[in-house]
């Protein structure tokens, strides 16, 4: 194999903007954004009609924006249960993508809320079900015609809102969003592409690391079965730090790559990720066959581990105390779709600027770009799973496919440091009750650690805890004295009250379940309703401020409360190992974020910072 296994050079692709699959990068690549064809098919005429056939559609919708969007150009209301997109595909744009005779042409989706199928000049060629997972189809077979004619590419969207078992976060089931609940985001919601390649090609990457052998191993699934050698080359600053060849078995190549001067502490240090010196590593697969080579992709890759030990949150071995925000990932004009990759990357800096060293993105399975954005910027993050809203086999099903699409899609990001598929038994409302609502957190818990044994595990974020690695709860309380005199305590004395009453009145812990000496963090507190100009009749907050000057009060006595019963404040052991503050924005009716829903900081940001990081005490 060529000892230079790509001309492609990562480093200038990812120094500010981020594509839709930043981990697994090709020259080829076209975006679909843009003018679609779209209709609303609420008597779902279209199937039997054959819309399917490419006929023109009677609006246009700009994708990927949901159509419940003002960005869309459409700004639907109401229910629209079913709704078609059509898209042609011109000479020119398999031109811009390198197609021609013996390369396969695919055509990869970011996000389609909820089902789709998708067909081309008529033709169906494949459909996906859940809605925050990605999917790619191969539209080879079926480009026939005449070569300069367009072809057609048509989606069907199905996303019922009145089906509460179908995992939706926080998307309202009413017509107007209520109490914690959004506007819908029907359809295509993140970014269509364009993508010519080889026959034989890297279809899919997983990166884990191993410190303790200085390794770094790449999982690398092939597009067929090949007698085909596969070599992963790592960098850093544009030296090579390790590569390794191996024959793949099948379809499958694992390949573990000895990183130079792992053995030696300065180099370890130095190549290490972790906030503060977020280091990423360069990395190029090469596939050959035959004695050529037939696909270079372009990753890259951080070195860390993630541990908990003795009531503490371990990073690389070290303690570290997580300040973290709760983020909807919600904007006003675009929904759950990012407005634009700017947007993205400003949502990571910003949280960043505010003296955040975590998000925990809240009830969505977050665009990879921003989980981009974390990488480069060091900032650790919580995948998280969007709930149903009732417990049925539908939602068992449902729910376990495409929470296993997303720990796949996203387990190979540094950024991500936990794992929370369930959140305040939303879904499996009789958890402590009902056996097979048990059996099925149980499940989703032990189905995670399956998938990733290498990072930890919330079982059920903030209410009844069974198996987990971290003992989290919420606590919305506004008086910092009542915070204080409950979390500012010795971490005998903290974990002996959660082990009783607890903040809910209730015990916390599952019958049968004990205290394993598992970090304790608070992940949801705070809440503060205050908003700079006129608000909505239905706004509101776990607490409210009237004034500037009240809100920082009462945010940082919350604050202060609850960062001095953190781990390590004051040379103390107090008990918290972290902690999440509701919220980074304010969202429709919800008007407790730290900056409005257009991210404006209702303080300065310098001022905001003072209170996150404690300096005001």
């Amino acid at each position: 194999m060529s000892t230079q296994p790509t001309t492609f050079d990562i480093r200038a692709s990812r120094q500010e903007v981020a594509r839709p699959r930043p981990q697994l990068l090709r020259e080829s690549f076209l975006d679909l954004s843009g003018q679609w064809g779209f209709a609303h098919d609420d008597g779902d005429r279209g199937l039997a009609e054959r819309w399917s056939d490419g006929r023109a559609l009677p609006r246009t919708i700009t994708v990927p924006f949901p159509p419940e969007s003002s960005a869309s150009g459409v700004g639907a209301t109401g229910f629209h249960p079913v709704v078609w997109y059509r898209r042609e595909l011109t000479a020119a744009d398999l031109a811009a993508v390198g197609h021609g005779p013996g390369r396969r042409l695919l055509v990869h989706f970011g996000a389609v809320d909820y089902r789709a199928r998708v067909w081309l000049d008529g033709r169906a060629v494949g459909e996906h079900e859940g809605g925050h997972t990605p999917f790619t189809l191969d539209l080879t077979d079926d480009l026939h015609g005449e070569p300069d004619r367009p072809h057609v590419l048509v989606v069907r969207a199905e996303d019922d809102p009145r089906d509460v078992a179908q995992p939706r976060g926080k998307q309202d089931w009413r017509e107007a969003p209520h109490s914690i609940w959004y506007h819908r985001t029907t359809g295509i919601w993140q970014p269509v592409w364009l993508e010519s390649v080889p026959d034989l090609h890297v279809r899919s990457l997983l990166w884990t690391c191993d410190l303790t052998r200085g390794t770094a191993t790449a999982e690398v699934e092939l597009s067929r079965r090949a007698d085909a050698a596969v070599r992963v080359r790592i960098a850093h600053e544009g030296a090579v730090v390790g590569e390794a060849e191996v024959r793949a078995t099948g379809t499958r190549a694992s390949v573990t790559v000895p990183l130079a001067g792992q053995d030696n502490g300065q180099e370890y240090e130095r190549l290490l990720w972790r906030p503060g010196s977020p280091v990423l590593l360069d990395a190029w697969v090469g596939v050959e066959a035959e004695g050529r080579t037939e696909d270079v992709v372009a990753s890259y890759l951080g070195l860390r581990s993630v541990r908990v030990d003795d009531g503490q949150f371990l990073l690389n071995d070290r303690p570290v105390v997580l300040r973290s925000v709760l983020s909807q990932g919600y904007w006003p004009e675009s929904h759950l779709a990012a407005p634009s990759e700017h947007a993205l990357r400003r949502e990571a800096e910003l949280i960043a600027e505010l003296g955040f060293n975590a998000v925990r993105v809240h009830q969505k399975v977050e665009d990879p770009r921003f989980l981009y954005h974390a990488d480069r910027l060091g900032l650790l993050v919580w995948g998280e799973m969007a709930a149903t809203y009732a417990f049925s086999r539908d939602s068992v099903a449902r729910t376990a496919a495409e929470w296993t699409e997303a720990v796949r899609r996203d387990a190979s990001h540094p950024s991500i440091v936990t794992w929370v598929p369930l959140n305040e038994s939303w879904g499996v409302q009789h958890l402590a009750t009902r056996a097979d609502q048990r059996a099925f957190a149980e499940a989703l818990y032990h189905l995670t650690k399956a998938l990733d044994p290498t990072r930890p595990v919330v079982s059920n974020d903030g209410w009844e805890l069974g198996t987990s690695d971290l003992w989290t709860l919420h606590d919305y309380e506004s008086d910092g004295g009542v915070l204080a005199a409950r979390y500012d305590v010795p971490v005998e004395e903290l974990r002996a009250y959660l082990n009783g009453t607890g903040p809910v009145g209730r015990r916390v812990r599952l019958a049968g379940t004990s205290d394993r000496g598992e970090p304790v963090m608070l992940t949801e507190f705070g809440g503060v309703k205050w908003s700079k100009g006129p608000e909505a009749e239905d706004a509101w907050g776990y607490s409210e401020a009237g004034s500037a000057e009240d809100f920082e009060r009462r945010v940082g006595d919350i604050l202060r409360a609850v960062q001095r019963g953190s781990i390590g404040h004051g040379g103390r052991r107090h008990g918290l190992a972290g902690w999440c503050w509701t919220q980074l924005t304010d969202t429709l009716q919800e008007a407790n974020g730290l900056l409005t829903e257009d991210r404006e900081p209702k303080l300065p940001i310098e001022q905001l910072r003072k209170l996150i990081l404690g300096h005001a005490d």
